[in-house]
């Protein structure tokens, strides 16, 4: 077994609502604070009330002592799988990843580019970590072929991803309004301001026209959208549309293809999954930690 000394320094790690470390900077002794537009001198207060302030040093003290052990245990966990994957080799297909970021997606409201792009990081992190942590599990237990493939007959379709989208729309009355917001848009007018203020579909105008995320093939769809769906990029907006329910324009934010699985490609994960309820194991890494040589600040040593 590879060797590695994991041995923490916590330098830490800010995991509440504040934000997370990005990076130091020596000249003037600055941090940026992720997803956030500020910036904390360490020598400064980074908080004062009615005179009295709070030090860097306070704050990370009370961090570190509140969630320094739980993150730290996190990035061993994380460096554990790694390691361990890499030595047995075992990667996570594309495919599955896409499957797995497309459900995530759905779940998610409104999101702008931005935001899409760092959620999708995160997750695809998370998602390999799991199945790869599922797989090193498992390893060493043994699903007999008939009964994978008996229980893939009955469960093929849990499996795959059915193509999706998720969208807003301005519902008007009639056409001439709906040219007067189509103008609007292409001035740059907000479309979720614009559907506040001119869409006759009270259950969505209050949520800028946000409809939501369905399965193209969904009967709750009105006329047209998918339809004008697949002729546009994300991000954008349509046309004026006649639909049943008024006259439409809908904003794309997502439109997720089919992802189907042959027997033979979901096969591996279908076996992990079978394992681990046969060994009643839930995704800890708690027995892989006895595989490599780790040592960390809260614990010198296992014995």
């Amino acid at each position: 077994m590879p060797k590695r000394l994991l041995l923490g320094i916590i330098v830490v790690l800010l995991i509440t609502n504040i934000a997370t470390l990005l990076f130091w900077n020596k000249e003037d002794q600055n941090i940026e604070l992720d997803n956030e537009d500020a910036k904390v001198n360490v020598k400064e207060p980074v908080a004062t009330i009615e005179g009295e302030t709070i030090s860097y040093d306070d704050w990370m003290s009370e961090l570190r002592a509140i969630h320094g052990k739980e993150q730290l245990k996190r990035m061993i966990d994380s460096e554990i799988v790694h390691q361990l994957a890499d030595e047995n080799g075992i990667e996570i297909s594309e495919k599955i990843i896409e499957r797995e970021l497309a459900s995530l997606t759905g779940m998610q409201g409104p999101m702008t580019s931005e935001e899409v792009k760092q959620k999708e990081k995160e997750w695809r992190k998370d998602i390999i970590y799991r199945y790869q942590l599922g797989a090193l599990l498992t390893m060493d237990t043994s699903i007999p072929e008939e009964e994978m493939k008996s229980y893939y007959d009955v469960y093929k379709d849990q499996y795959n991803f059915s193509a999706s989208m998720k969208v807003s729309h301005i519902i008007v009355d009639d056409m001439e309004t709906a040219e007067k917001v189509k103008k609007e848009l292409d001035n740059g007018a907000s479309f979720s301001l614009l559907a506040k203020e001119y869409s006759i579909d009270e259950d969505t105008k209050k949520d800028g026209g946000y409809l939501g995320y369905f399965q193209t093939n969904s009967q709750f769809l009105p006329n047209g959208y998918v339809e004008a769906a697949k002729k546009m990029e994300k991000g954008t907006y349509s046309e004026p549309f006649k639909s049943n329910t008024g006259i439409a324009i809908i904003f794309l934010h997502r439109l997720l293809p089919d992802i189907n699985f042959t027997y033979e490609e979901i096969k591996p994960y279908l076996k992990r999954e079978l394992a681990l309820d046969k060994l009643n194991q839930s995704l800890t890494t708690e027995v892989l930690w006895e595989k490599l040589d780790i040592e960390w600040v809260y614990e010198q040593g296992k014995e």
